[in-house]
């Protein structure tokens, strides 16, 4: 969810309702700067009115990257999005690969976030070898994945295997 608060854009990140057993309830939530990143610690009281902010969600394509600005291509008018790489989050970026299909989501013809699909298919490019016999004794071992982001794997995966992650949690889902 996203707000307008006073003119700026801010992402909903985290939200816990309190109700106290003396007073009044209230909500405690952790905001983010849409443009800056900047993260927000804000209360508000039981009753109190906010401003959400509707977005469009577009399909767009990551297609490289120039510095500190990604390049995504609009998948409908083929045009050009250039996005800063805070704008995107270290929590995604260390799962984007090119050619991976997103959503961004568009306020005013101008896209402010991007989010990746839940589930990505990487390969694993540096693991240490899996022990004979140890297929399925439920142990792990850190691997890295071509875009350099560091899971925990099963013994039995090896180098070179493509594998679903989940993003969201940097877990191993299965073998693809």
């Amino acid at each position: 969810m996203v707000l307008d608060i006073d003119g700026q854009l801010f992402q909903v990140t985290y939200f816990q309702h309190v109700k106290p057993g003396k007073g009044g309830a209230f909500v405690r939530s952790k905001i983010k700067n849409v443009l800056s990143g900047a993260v927000i610690d804000k209360t508000w009281n039981a009753g109190e009115k906010v401003t959400d902010v509707r977005l469009e969600r577009r399909a767009i394509q990551y297609s490289y990257l120039d510095g500190d600005i990604y390049h995504f291509m609009d998948m409908e008018t083929y045009d050009d999005i250039p996005i800063n790489a805070n704008v995107i989050g270290d929590d995604q970026l260390k799962y984007l690969k090119e050619g991976m299909e997103c959503s961004g989501l568009v306020h005013n013809d101008n896209v402010i976030l991007i989010e990746l699909p839940f589930f990505v298919e990487l390969t694993v490019s540096d693991t240490d070898p899996g022990l004979k016999g140890d297929t399925a004794s439920g142990g792990t071992k850190p691997a890295t994945l071509e875009t350099g982001a560091v899971i925990q794997v099963p013994l039995f995966v090896e180098k070179g295997q493509v594998i679903k992650v989940d993003r969201r949690e940097d877990k191993y889902l299965t073998r693809v």
